[in-house]
């Protein structure tokens, strides 16, 4: 079974986040456990958690098909070591809030060197970032989102994402999320069945299929290889509608969660019945 949904808003409390989700017919979503713009956020109560968890429990969502996304504000490759720590500090937060949720995943952009230091530098950063979050948390896996490699980010090849991998001391609390809409800015073709075949050959040359956690599938409003992180709706931009079909047939998918970061949420239905019906 595929479970497919979409980044729904938590505004007026994280239960209705599960409500939003429903009104969809998504199986799976994400959200933003406390705001994404802001270093500091209010810690979580007793009734916010319980309101959470029952309206999952009501609305037949289960907790490991929940993508929670992380704050775009945490940077954890940052090349300055006051900031860097800030980062990490924020993001054990909120490895902390999604435990306390029952989630079982927090999806995080990796970081971005600034031009002040290296790639592999801020590649190592990362995974020490990773090392310390894992050390001071529980449960919950942290799941890299591949980047388009716009401005100074970091983790736009699989080859980046395979480093962070190498260095991360607990290997049952590591995971990746690919963003098809990222994979094509970043230069990976996926136009076309071959192209997804071969993109997808190079993925598993570099990442181990058990390390997938999950999927953001959008449609890209610029070209291959542009390097900017621009979204679209399903089919309405240069991926088409092929890598879409394809992703939902193959069988090692299976399970994964599936979200929708596309730009039109009144169509997000729409697009989540269609993502249905491809699976045979």
């Amino acid at each position: 079974m595929n479970y497919i949904g979409a980044h729904v808003s938590s505004s007026g409390g994280l239960e209705k986040a599960v409500l939003r989700a429903f009104k969809i017919q998504a199986t799976a979503f994400s959200l933003f456990v406390k705001n994404q713009l802001r270093w500091n956020s209010a810690p979580l109560v007793d009734e916010e958690i319980n309101k959470f968890k029952k309206s999952c429990i009501e609305y037949n969502f289960l907790f490991n098909k929940i993508l929670p996304h992380s704050s775009y504000l945490i940077n954890l490759g940052h090349p300055e070591d006051n900031l860097l720590a800030k980062s990490r500090a924020f993001f054990i937060d909120e490895m902390m809030r999604c435990n306390q949720l029952g989630l079982c995943f927090l999806n995080f952009h990796p970081g971005s060197h600034l031009n002040k230091i290296s790639e592999i530098n801020c590649l190592s950063r990362i995974s020490e970032s990773i090392n310390i979050a894992l050390e001071n948390t529980e449960n919950v896996i942290a799941v890299i989102e591949n980047t388009a490699g716009q401005g100074t980010n970091v983790g736009y090849c699989f080859e980046h994402l395979f480093e962070i991998i190498n260095k991360v001391d607990d290997k049952s609390r590591i995971g990746i999320c690919l963003d098809t809409c990222h994979l094509f800015a970043a230069g990976y073709d996926l136009r076309t069945k071959k192209d997804c075949e071969e993109t997808f050959k190079k993925f598993f040359n570099f990442i181990e299929l058990k390390y997938l956690k999950a999927f953001h599938l959008n449609d890209s409003k610029k070209k291959l290889n542009s390097r900017v992180d621009r979204h679209n709706s399903l089919g309405l931009g240069e991926i088409g509608t092929v890598a879409f079909e394809w992703i939902m047939q193959n069988n090692n998918f299976d399970n994964l969660p599936m979200i929708l970061e596309t730009i039109n949420s009144k169509i997000w239905k729409e697009e989540i019945i269609w993502l249905k019906s491809l699976k045979k």
